[in-house]
């Protein structure tokens, strides 16, 4: 007896209409930009201006509402069957890193705007649905990653205002000559107890999909991060004159403690990156002085995280007192793991087997999103789309239209299982 071949998902006409709508619109965006020749779109920037201006039209012409709110993040509304109706919120960014791809952030609030317009053609749910285009969730510009998200969430630090980008420009100066007001940040935070959660939806920044065959994932959790601005200090010298046992080079000491980062953390099951590297004073023949650095530490759980950074400081001490240099490491970022509430994730995992993916891939994601910020606020869960080779932050960036199709229609169960455990439980 022949088996029965497996069923392949297949996405519904109007799904696959709406995901060549949304591939459109993702090219479209990707010519705003501040670079010729590749996608670079910062925090109040004029092309994050221009982003929020094209992408307020789209919102509009699928029938939402639309404001931007305090702290420039743009928001869609299609009120719930009651005045008082609660508020589920769906969205992701439109930032970007310098020189990325055109899906990261952007996909999922593209495809939340059609997913509004489908689940509410019929008429109004038992919920508000709103779509947030989060504004700053890469931190490219100040440093500072989640600030949109952040303000949404209501967890604004006074002490970024002084943050500054490559130029000496303030977080706060920046705001200012957007068009926004730092004295009202507040009033871009939600009420939480309005909300019912926050769903969003995002290529997935890594290969699993891709090896599990899968075009659709539930995320179980977003990993703990913490980023540090490191220092070398040495001693700068004439590279010809100075023998190796006068030496107290400060290159030297950051790249032996680059090389620990990884070989700490790939020991320990955790990721650990430096990103950035640069040196005094910079001359050929001078031994460095200075070399500054940055690490970007993940890992599934805080506790492990925290562990696995004291191992580091341990090298990057011995590291210090056997090159003669000082190492001094100065915490940047911290963002505590998230745990996709149960309630969502099966609303998600009910969507994609709607798509006829009967045991989808439950995935932990090592990459941070806006989810973490609304957390702090609200149930949140994800759903991940197939990044074929799991490039991402890059040019080569990619989903296919048809995955898009499939998350469309996910999402849209998705939204509708929420709504009706809602109704169920009024």
């Amino acid at each position: 007896m022949t088996a029965a071949a497996p069923t392949v998902p297949a996405a519904s006409g109007r799904a696959l209409a709406d995901a060549a709508t949304v591939v459109r619109w993702c090219d479209e965006l990707a010519a705003v930009s501040q670079d010729d020749g590749r996608i670079t779109r910062v925090y109040l920037s004029p092309e994050h201006a221009r982003a929020n201006a094209v992408v307020d039209g789209w919102m509009r012409d699928a029938g939402l509402e639309t404001w931007q709110d305090a702290a420039g993040n743009l928001h869609g509304r299609v009120a719930g069957a009651t005045p008082d109706a609660p508020v589920l919120l769906l969205g992701s960014h439109l930032d970007t890193v310098v020189d990325a791809g055109r899906y990261d952030g952007v996909v999922g609030v593209l495809m939340a705007i059609r997913t509004v317009a489908r689940v509410t053609a019929a008429g109004p749910l038992p919920v508000a649905l709103e779509v947030v285009a989060f504004s700053d969730e890469e931190g490219t510009r100040f440093g500072k990653a989640l600030l949109g998200s952040s303000a949404v969430a209501g967890v604004w630090d006074e002490g970024w205002w002084d943050l500054e980008d490559g130029d000496g420009v303030t977080l706060r100066d920046a705001f200012t000559a957007f068009g926004l007001d730092p004295e009202r940040v507040g009033e871009a935070a939600v009420r939480p107890e309005r909300l019912v959660g926050y769903l969003e939806a995002h290529i997935e920044q890594g290969p699993w999909l891709e090896r599990a065959g899968q075009a659709l994932g539930v995320v179980t959790s977003i990993a703990s991060a913490r980023r540090f601005a490191v220092e070398a200090v040495g001693e700068a010298r004439h590279a010809g004159g100075t023998p190796y046992e006068r030496r107290h080079d400060a290159l030297l000491a950051a790249a032996e403690a680059a090389l620990a980062v990884e070989r700490i953390c790939r020991a320990e099951q955790h990721v650990g990156t430096v990103g950035t590297m640069t040196v005094e004073p910079g001359a050929v023949n001078v031994v460095p002085g200075l070399a500054r650095f940055s690490v970007d530490l993940r890992g599934e759980f805080d506790e492990g995280r925290d562990r696995v950074w004291e191992t580091i400081l341990a090298a990057f001490d011995e590291i210090a007192a056997r090159r003669g240099v000082t190492v001094t490491p100065t915490e940047v970022h911290r963002a505590p793991a998230v745990f996709c509430a149960p309630r969502l994730t099966a609303a998600v995992r009910a969507g994609i087997v709607a798509t006829g993916e009967t045991d989808p891939a439950e995935l932990f994601s090592r990459a941070g999103h806006d989810a973490m910020s609304l957390g702090l606020v609200t149930d949140v869960a994800m759903l991940f789309l197939r990044n074929p080779d799991g490039i991402s932050h890059h040019p080569d960036e990619f989903v296919s239209e048809d995955d898009v199709a499939l998350g469309l229609d996910a999402l849209a169960v998705a939204v509708e299982r929420v709504a009706d455990d809602l109704a169920a439980r009024s």
